[in-house]
């Protein structure tokens, strides 16, 4: 369990900190990635181009974390808020002109091997929606 939640505390600093190459190497190479309203991706790279895309349009810093784990370390979650800045309009989404926001949100994980095997995200895009709009 201490394991977990060491893995997913180097995922989250890897993140904030921009170090995409830690970031991506704590995944194993089929994860699967339950983007928020989204299709599951599956591997690495499908991430990856993901993260370039959420880079491009976002600044974003994950902060208030809570971890939780199952006792064997298999799954996880973690419960946080993303404190963001909208750089470059995303498809489909309003327009960006450097809006800032800040939305509480979830990860659930599934651990194999050391690595993270499934990420699935949750937020509430109508509240994103509602704070870039004003």
């Amino acid at each position: 369990m201490q394991e977990t939640l060491d893995l997913l505390r180097r995922y989250y600093e890897a993140f904030n900190s921009g170090d995409t190459e830690t970031f991506l190497s704590l995944l194993t190479d089929d994860v699967a990635h339950d983007v928020n309203e989204g299709e599951r991706e599956i591997g690495r790279e499908a991430f990856a181009r993901f993260m370039d895309r959420m880079n491009t349009s976002y600044r974003e810093r994950i902060t208030d974390l809570a971890f939780m784990s199952s006792p064997d370390g298999s799954r996880a979650s973690a419960e946080y808020v993303v404190q963001g800045t909208y750089l470059q309009t995303d498809a489909g989404l309003p327009e960006a002109n450097g809006q800032t926001y800040r939305l509480p949100g979830g990860a659930f994980f599934e651990v194999r091997g050391g690595k993270i095997a499934r990420v699935t995200n949750y937020y509430n895009l109508q509240e994103w929606i509602r704070q870039v709009s004003k």
